[in-house]
């Protein structure tokens, strides 16, 4: 692997989120896009699927391109007591959303798995986010600027949703949709090395 000082390492990310490639950017990575075909699960219990979720999306990738070049995956999810949210369909189910989380705590589970030549690992990254309360109006002014519908939970707290949380309690990133701190350590534990 490259080290410091020279190029940037180059790694592969299984996944379209322009969030995660905007992290994996963040800490010095060279990184190549390779949106997972993979078809995934749901079910009631948020930490297995995201697991699943993750390393079914780095496996497809690895089967296409292989694993020389560490490929990552992850899959990121909203957990309100055991209720799941997930991406909301429109407008009227974005506002639902809101008003679920509106004044409470949920939690933010992230499955990351990482492939590098013969091993992969998966763990997943949980993050507690206090919603203040919000009035209808600040949840419909929020919707309207579109920035709910491609989020788990209905809100990105690195943009505009960021006003809408009190504190949280875990990684910032791992909300966002990569736990990057975890993601180096599980790099340096199947051996990836020099970035």
């Amino acid at each position: 692997m490259k080290k410091i000082g020279d190029e940037l390492m180059l790694v592969r990310l299984a996944s379209g989120s322009p969030r995660r490639l905007e992290l994996l950017r963040q800490i010095g990575l060279e990184v190549d896009v390779y949106t997972s075909a993979f078809d995934e699960v749901s079910g009631d219990n948020a930490e297995k699927v995201v697991a699943v979720n993750a390393l079914g999306k780095g496996q497809v990738v690895v089967e296409q391109v292989g694993s020389e070049i560490p490929v990552i995956a992850a899959d990121t999810m909203v957990v309100l007591e055991n209720e799941i949210l997930g991406k909301p369909f429109d407008s009227n189910d974005a506002a639902a959303m809101l008003r679920k989380l509106s004044g409470r705590v949920h939690r933010v589970l992230t499955g990351v798995a990482v492939f590098y030549k013969t091993q992969n690992l998966v763990e997943i990254v949980e993050t507690k986010v206090w919603f203040r309360s919000l009035s209808e109006i600040e949840i419909n002014a929020y919707v309207a600027t579109g920035e709910p519908f491609d989020k788990a939970g209905a809100y990105g707290i690195q943009g505009r949703g960021a006003v809408l949380v009190e504190k949280i309690d875990g990684c910032y990133n791992n909300v966002v949709g990569l736990p990057l701190t975890r993601l180096y350590q599980m790099m340096a534990q199947i051996g990836v090395k020099g970035f």
